[in-house]
């Protein structure tokens, strides 16, 4: 992997940090405005893997030898309820009061793309908060801003700390990029 480049297309500053941990080159590309709509009947993992997909298909660059476009979206899953980003405070704080004391799932899509070959892939946590309480809540909603995140929280922030009581499966995956996924992809994927 030492001639490759990576391209991403995410404004995601939490992907573009798990992404520089891989020791690969890689540099932003400018996010194409997509709309994140899914046929009613996908469920689970389907609806992101769709997104990544439909990310994907918006970019008609010409790669170069070396270079893979990579696209992904993140999705929270709980009682057959996909909850993506908050659409704000209140939206926030009513996610996190329907997560509270369950376990829920986050699946992230991930879509890789070379001049040789296409790959996409699913990524399954399972995420079990203890029971929080409003002030908890509201607490971390203010101080914390996570309107940019799906299901309300992050993970490597306060509410991570303090809520969640077991997690089962990529822990990067819960910040929007299962690196090590990525990372067995890209030493498969044809250049």
């Amino acid at each position: 992997m030492v001639n490759m480049t990576l391209l991403l297309a995410s404004n995601s500053p939490r992907r573009r940090e798990l992404l520089s941990g891989l020791d690969i080159p890689w540099r932003p590309v400018a996010l194409r405005d997509i709309s994140e709509d899914y046929p009613s009947e996908l469920k689970a993992g389907e609806i992101p893997l769709y997104i990544a997909r439909e990310k994907m298909a918006a970019y008609d660059l010409e790669l170069r030898t070396g270079e893979v476009l990579v696209t992904a979206d993140t999705i929270v899953w709980c009682d057959h309820r996909m909850l993506g980003k908050p659409e704000g405070e209140e939206d926030a704080v009513e996610m996190l009061r329907f997560l509270s004391g369950k376990t829920h799932q986050v699946y992230t899509g991930v879509c890789l793309k070379s001049i040789a070959d296409e790959v996409s892939f699913v990524c399954r946590t399972d995420v079990t908060f203890a029971a929080l309480t409003d002030e908890q809540i509201r607490y971390y909603v203010k101080t914390y801003c996570p309107l940019d995140k799906a299901g309300a929280y992050g993970i490597q922030e306060w509410i991570g700390y303090v809520g969640v009581t077991s997690i089962e499966g990529s822990y990067f995956n819960v910040m929007g990029l299962p690196v090590q996924r990525l990372y067995a992809a890209l030493q498969k994927l044809k250049m």
